[in-house]
């Protein structure tokens, strides 16, 4: 197989995005692996060749077309600013870019920040924050650790990323400005040919065809045919429920598609107007 026919694809080698990117990949039917440490692996069912990169590096490559896309958090992202197209978020690696300081000391908003040293990993984006708030302090950039620099005395405050919050709270820090949420997101290379572009739509569409599903729950239910129309005011599904008579005169059984934000929510409802013999099955693939 050329390479012309091949996508390139960068993912994180190791860390918070590796497990759910390798996941994501073989949810839509496309097997990797990087065993023995191996940096690029070829795809056996699907024409893409994955490199296993440092996050930080992954923007870079994807800029300089050495690989066509990769799947990098949005912090990363926006923090080494190149340009690439961001083609679709992934709904994993959620964090938030957040300051923080020590739980002793009062916050007094954005302005109280003037003349702070501020210990980071991420001075640009940092430095845009302070630059919109017209803030001026003191950026210290660290590779890493950044939650001990107020307790050795680098730092008054840091900006760092939060996921629980555990971190700060064990460095008897308390959060209080959320810079950016972020997620991990498909970016691709903005000159893109044409057959690279076709293979990363179809890549994309498995993707979405994934996440669909895992927003989605099938559902079964019986009820009695005086009350089915009330019932498709709540299951609206794809397009319509499927309704299907029952050996029981009377009586039907309705297949939908529910969303798992509103899921709870509607089982209450449909069990409050009679519904019966409720089963939710997980969707594994969702083409719409």
């Amino acid at each position: 197989m050329s390479n012309q026919s091949i996508l390139k694809l960068a993912i994180q080698k190791s860390g918070r995005l590796y497990e759910d990117s390798v996941g994501l990949l073989k949810s839509c039917s496309i097997g990797v692996s990087n065993g023995g440490g191996r940096l690029r692996t070829v795809a056996s069912n699907f024409p893409l060749e994955v490199y296993f990169l440092r996050d930080d590096d992954i923007p870079q490559y994807v800029e300089d077309g050495v690989a066509d896309c990769g799947i990098v958090g949005e912090n990363v992202l926006f923090e080494k600013n190149k340009k690439v197209q961001i083609e679709e978020p992934l709904g994993f690696g959620k964090c938030r870019l957040s300051l923080a300081m020590p739980k002793a000391r009062n916050y007094e908003g954005v302005q109280g920040l003037r003349g702070a040293r501020i210990a980071t990993s991420y001075p640009h984006l940092l430095g845009q924050f302070l630059k919109q708030n017209k803030v001026d302090a003191e950026i210290h950039e660290i590779s890493g650790s950044v939650e001990i620099a107020p307790g050795i005395g680098l730092a008054d405050c840091i900006c760092d990323l939060v996921s629980t919050g555990s971190t700060l709270i064990s460095n008897g820090l308390k959060e209080v400005e959320v810079l950016l949420r972020s997620e991990a997101v498909m970016v691709s290379n903005q000159h893109l040919d044409f057959p690279k572009r076709q293979l990363l739509d179809k890549l994309l569409f498995r993707i979405r065809a994934v996440r669909k599903a895992k927003n989605n729950k099938y559902i079964l239910l019986n009820a009695p045919n005086d009350r089915i129309e009330d019932i498709k005011k709540i299951l609206p599904g794809m397009k319509s429920p499927t309704v299907l008579p029952l050996a029981e005169p009377g009586w039907s059984s309705v297949h939908s598609v529910v969303q798992e934000d509103h899921f709870w929510d509607i089982i209450e409802d449909l069990q409050a107007i009679g519904a019966q013999g409720i089963l939710v099955v997980p969707i594994e693939k969702m083409i719409v």
